[in-house]
């Protein structure tokens, strides 16, 4: 399946914020969509993004996490875990939507409908230059880095 073509979205951030594709111009960005706040998963997921968050500065690139969780669950747990990028409220799904991320997976036997851990990478100019879809948390961010180091 190839990816949507996105072009811009705004979202309401952690810090009293908002965060918006567009005015990102002149910096990577990578946008990572993760199941929710203080979750085993998302927690090391974010972890791994925190720790390597000045190399990612370094590589010109801001990072940002986005879920269907309040901004109120985000203020809590980056501030739990001192991430130091900003979250993503994304309370009515536009943003997953757009994406594709929300998918059917099966939870103690029962299909329920979620978020699909997804990492977009976006050039620069706002192109999307990269995705991965499915992925297991550990090592995630590492892999993410690599990539935008190349760019």
């Amino acid at each position: 399946m190839s990816d949507p073509v996105i072009s811009d979205f705004e979202l309401p951030a952690t810090g009293n914020t908002a965060f918006k594709l567009s005015a990102q111009r002149g910096r990577n960005v990578v946008v990572y969509f993760y199941p929710k706040d203080d979750t085993p998963g998302c927690t090391l997921e974010g972890q791994e993004f925190r720790d390597l968050h000045a190399d990612f500065a370094k590589a010109n690139t801001t990072v940002v996490g986005v879920s269907r969780d309040s901004l109120a669950s985000h203020e809590k747990f980056k501030a739990k875990f001192e991430f130091p990028f900003e979250l993503l409220a994304d309370t009515e799904e536009k943003a997953c939507e757009l994406f594709g991320v929300m998918k059917l997976k099966n939870m103690y036997g029962k299909q329920v409908r979620g978020v699909e851990r997804s990492t977009f990478v976006f050039d620069a100019e706002g192109k999307q230059v990269k995705s991965w879809r499915g992925l297991k948390a550990p090592g995630h961010a590492a892999e993410v880095l690599a990539f935008v180091q190349t760019l």
